[in-house]
This record gives structure tokens, C-alpha cells and sequence, in this order.
């Protein structure tokens, strides 16, 4: 598995409670349902490039 980088994010309470509540709803921690968010909004732009695709 490729090493991740921390960074800091940001969230109004609203919206953090908001993607708590489906983190727990689909049984994954928050970090892991934003990074699952993101890859799939990656995924669907055509963003990643075919071996960041095998990593996820």
C-alpha cells in the first residue's frame, strides 16, 4: 500500500457530522469514508491515473 500523507482539513460542524453519520452508517472511520469520497469523485472525473486506481 502506497504511504499516505496527513494533512488538515476543515469542515463547517454540519457537514462533519454529516459524513460521521455515513462514515458509521456504512461502517468505516471518517478519515476512511472522506478518502473514499474523494477517490470516487477521482474516479469518476478520470483523474487517476491507471496505477493510483490499483492502490485504492
Amino acid at each position: 500500500m502506497a504511504k499516505k500523507k496527513p494533512f488538515v482539513l476543515r469542515l463547517n460542524p454540519d457537514l462533519s457530522k454529516a459524513v460521521e453519520k455515513w462514515a458509521a452508517d456504512e461502517f468505516r472511520s471518517t478519515n476512511g469514508q472522506i478518502e473514499w469520497l474523494i477517490n470516487k469523485a477521482l474516479k469518476e472525473a478520470g483523474r487517476l491515473k491507471k496505477d493510483e486506481k490499483k492502490d485504492n
